[in-house]
């Protein structure tokens, strides 16, 4: 079997593309022995028509940037079913705008910020092109330090970086090699739609950040924290609990929880 990791040179991708190697599947990492703009659709067509991959994952993104979580999302999609390839598209729990419940698999987006709107519509946008393809909706990545959110943690209580974990903003966090295990066993599977996989405990990013500070050797007193109102930064969603019970049910992958994960007793 053949597959292309878009992202493959991004911490989740490299994590696919590594299991999906262990697997005995043939990899091809966009990341790795080609660079790849999926913003250039002809570009994205071309690469696809060469490697005629089996299987799709997509796991490219930048927060900042819409043509890359949307427009490059919609490229992909375009290109998998030219070639007949299965997708798996990574969503983010930044769809939402939070609420005190857990959000369900099938849950609407709501975005309230520009990242949440981008990876909501490329959501739409894989949904319509390709509607055989599984939409994989996750919260915070952490695992070693090229997680972003372990960099981020480890920067501010070391002094690196200026700024704050929030006391009152909540998610749940995944391991990374975790998360790959269930995106390469959702690709060789018939599922389609969305689907949350994310972690099974429900903690603030000060608390996250407590727990990356103590796996490093760090006092996790020295991590600054404050609300999202004390930050002065603009709406962001509070509060967003992913609900993964389909995604237990179905998938043999176990998923460990933060504080397992990090290694902390």
């Amino acid at each position: 079997m053949n597959a292309l990791v878009v992202g493959a040179s991004g911490h989740l991708g490299g994590e696919v593309a590594r299991l999906a190697s262990a697997a005995g599947t043939s990899t091809t990492g966009s990341g790795g022995w080609s660079r790849l703009d999926i913003t250039d659709r002809r570009a994205v067509l071309d690469l696809f028509a060469s490697v005629r991959p089996q299987y799709v994952i997509n796991t490219a993104y930048r927060a900042s940037s819409w043509t890359i979580c949307a427009d490059g999302a919609a490229n992909v999609a375009l290109a998998a079913v030219a070639v007949g390839a299965r997708l798996v598209h990574v969503s983010s729990d930044a769809v939402h705008g939070g609420r005190p419940t857990p959000y369900l698999d099938d849950d609407a987006p709501t975005p309230v910020y520009p990242y949440g709107a981008a990876k909501a519509a490329a959501e739409t946008a894989v949904a319509a092109i390709d509607p055989a393809a599984v939409l994989v909706r996750t919260s915070l990545i952490i695992g070693d330090e090229r997680s972003a959110q372990v960099r981020l943690a480890l920067d501010l209580t070391t002094g690196r970086k200026q700024g704050a974990l929030f006391t009152d903003e909540v998610r749940c966090p995944i391991d990374a090699t975790d998360l790959a295990a269930a995106i390469v066993e959702l690709a060789s599977s018939d599922y389609a739609g969305l689907i949350n996989v994310a972690g099974p405990e429900v903690l603030t990013r000060a608390e996250l950040g407590r727990l990356i500070a103590v796996r490093h050797g760090l006092d996790p007193a020295t991590v600054p924290t404050c609300t999202i109102a004390e930050s002065g930064m603009g709406p962001r969603p509070a509060d967003i609990r992913l609900d993964s019970t389909r995604a237990v049910g179905l998938l043999e992958t176990r998923i460990r929880g933060a504080a397992e994960a990090l290694s902390v007793a």
